[in-house]
């Protein structure tokens, strides 16, 4: 017998994704399984409702009745404390937890709801790798590039530097902390766009990868106190890539090295959805995404490629999907059992107290 699988709309802010695609409808519901869409669900990633309807689903008009429905939800942010008073007991749901950030106080009804929530970003492979959070991972660390070049802008508070420089004129400075997924693409993206890039991690065996897989082009360093102060003095940007899946991100940047950078120099703490990287750091928001502290501008917005919610939403499901088919056609208890990756992914309340 099939499940009732529910898709509702993203609600937070700036965020444009959706927990499934049309054409994973159409194949759910050729399993047998009955997928309830929140109207309005796929619009922000480019989806009408009325190809979902046409993929067999079943659209919904109030915020509750997917919820509410719901044997096996499919999110894409952690519901909210309102979205959870519409959850029934015994349902799973799937969705980026973001668990450095997650109030005690919702995962305890979760918890007394007997809800099994898995978060997408803690689904880790025997290998270690992070297949779900990767692809999100590489869009936000490309996205880094662009995000610099905007706010470099002499209108957008910046020092006016354009990035790739010009002949005769230096491009600019790139300081990346943190050679993962993230600090690799940023890397990558601010190399394309011509500018002179130092990439630093703690990790030698990282920065090995990275020299041999830019032939050298980035300039790598052990990312010690003196290095991470060295790289301030002169850094135009610095992207702060450090995290530690799950757990809140070890800040690695003082203010004192902040107070290191020029005026106008940007810092992007990439590592903001864990609580930030950067002692200096903030939460913003994509309307107001920049502040300043000691005249370095600051960009601290969470979850950066909720706001390319077409590529993002067809980038994660590409990852997903094997883990959502297996845990629709299966159940939870099965595929838990199947997959230890899965496992590994499972929330609870002792996961949480031990962060």
């Amino acid at each position: 017998m099939g499940q009732v699988i529910g898709v509702p709309r993203e609600h937070r802010p700036f965020e444009y994704r959706v927990g499934m695609l049309p054409k994973g409808v159409a194949l759910l519901t050729e399993m047998g399984h009955q997928v309830y869409v929140e109207t309005g669900a796929g619009l922000g990633s480019g989806f009408p409702d009325e190809e979902y309807e046409k993929a067999g689903a079943r659209i919904v008009y109030s915020k509750d009745e997917a919820f509410r429905r719901a044997d096996l939800l499919l999110k894409v942010q952690r519901p909210t404390e309102e979205e959870v008073s519409w959850m029934k007991e015994g349902q799973v749901v799937l969705a980026f937890m973001m668990m450095a950030n997650m109030p005690n106080s919702r995962l305890r009804v979760l918890s007394e709801k007997q809800i099994t929530t898995i978060a997408y970003e803690l689904i880790e492979e025997d290998d270690g790798t992070l297949p779900v959070l990767q692809p999100l991972s590489a869009i936000g660390g490309r996205m880094a590039g662009q995000i610099a070049a905007h706010h470099l802008q002499n209108d957008k508070g910046g020092t006016g530097t354009f990035i790739g420089g010009i002949a005769g004129v230096p491009p600019a400075d790139v300081a990346v902390v943190g050679a993962g997924v993230v600090g690799m693409n940023a890397a990558e993206a601010f190399l394309d766009m011509g500018a002179r890039v130092f990439l630093l991690d703690i990790d030698l065996k990282k920065l090995q990868k990275a020299h041999k897989q830019f032939n050298g082009r980035v300039t790598t360093m052990v990312a010690y106190k003196f290095n991470l102060e060295k790289v301030c003095t002169f850094a135009d940007v610095l992207v702060s890539a450090v995290q530690i899946p799950g757990q809140h991100a070890p800040q690695v940047i003082t203010r004192q090295m902040v107070q290191l950078m020029h005026k106008g120099a940007l810092i992007i703490d990439m590592s903001i959805d864990q609580g930030g990287s950067v002692e200096t750091s903030r939460l913003t928001f994509h309307d107001q995404p920049t502040f300043e502290v000691d005249g370095v501008i600051h960009y601290c917005v969470p979850n950066v490629p909720g706001v390319v919610g077409r590529t993002a939403t067809h980038a994660f499901l590409n990852a997903a999907w094997n883990y959502i088919e297996l845990v629709a056609e299966e159940g939870i208890e099965a595929a838990l059992a199947q997959l230890p990756a899965l496992r590994r992914a499972v929330v609870s309340q002792h996961d949480f107290a031990t962060i």
